[in-house]
């Protein structure tokens, strides 16, 4: 298979003119007229995900979050980029991300967290104009929740040990706002869209106290994103049944809590 054809399939799932002006979403690294027989599936792009692709024998990385954001002024060994670029190339392993583009389109990462909580009656916080994707969502949970009940149901279906939320008031959840990864830019949106609480990877500090009476609640920007490696995963095996796709066994979550 053809390293062209299986970004013509990702850009069908994650078209690049749904990314943000400011992201760079797409190829990364490799050659399109590559074959490709195994691809390993991960959220971000580190020397040990390189490492692991070739122990593997994948040709391919298909990440959530892109590895160069940047133009690189160098290709050596200065930084973290470099290095997993040189290591690629080495090997002959591409690299492939979809970031923003995923977040941003219909059935994407917002919409796997949606699913995981059950969300019904799905409008875009803020969609775009041409109606073709968003950014965040609004929905409804089938059955009103307590606060408590509802932030403990959260931390239950994500595996997080530590849940980062404004203070129980005992107030009832029924219309839930979410952003996977950083959503605080979505904050008034979320305020506009009568949420009871807005569900994200993080906040800013000060987005606790002009809240305009919506719950906050903090999952950690991986762990709120996990999930899109199954998406990726689930996707590229139903497009492409003759290739091997494999999750990677590797947690690249950079912050620890004790």
């Amino acid at each position: 298979m053809k390293l062209k054809e299986i970004i013509a399939a990702l850009e069908r799932l994650a078209p690049l003119h749904l990314q943000d002006e400011w992201d760079n979403s797409g190829l990364q690294v490799g050659f399109p007229e590559s074959e490709i027989r195994r691809i390993l599936v991960c959220l971000d792009v580190t020397e040990m995900i390189v490492d692991e692709a070739v122990a593997r024998g994948c040709e391919l990385i298909v990440s959530h979050h892109p590895l160069l954001f940047k133009p690189l002024r160098q290709v050596s060994d200065t930084t973290y980029q470099q290095r997993c670029v040189v290591r690629a190339l080495a090997a002959g392993v591409s690299i492939y991300s979809a970031h923003t583009s995923l977040d941003n389109a219909p059935g994407g990462v917002n919409h796997r967290i949606a699913g995981l909580l059950g969300l019904q009656d799905l409008q875009w916080l803020q969609p775009r104009e041409d109606g073709a994707g968003g950014a965040g969502l609004v929905g409804q949970l089938p059955q009103p929740e307590r606060d408590a009940e509802f932030f403990a149901r959260v931390k239950r279906l994500f595996g997080v040990r530590n849940l980062r939320h404004s203070a129980p008031d005992g107030r009832t959840v029924r219309r839930v706002a979410l952003c996977g990864g950083a959503g605080a830019f979505l904050l008034r949106d979320a305020i506009r869209a009568g949420a009871d609480c807005f569900l994200s990877g993080e906040f800013h500090y000060h987005d606790y106290f002009e809240n305009g009476g919506v719950l906050l609640a903090e999952l950690g920007h991986y762990q709120s994103e996990q999930y899109t490696q199954d998406l990726l995963q689930e996707y590229l095996s139903a497009e492409f049944p003759g290739l091997e796709v494999l999750r990677t066994a590797l947690d690249t979550n950079p912050i620890q809590y004790d």
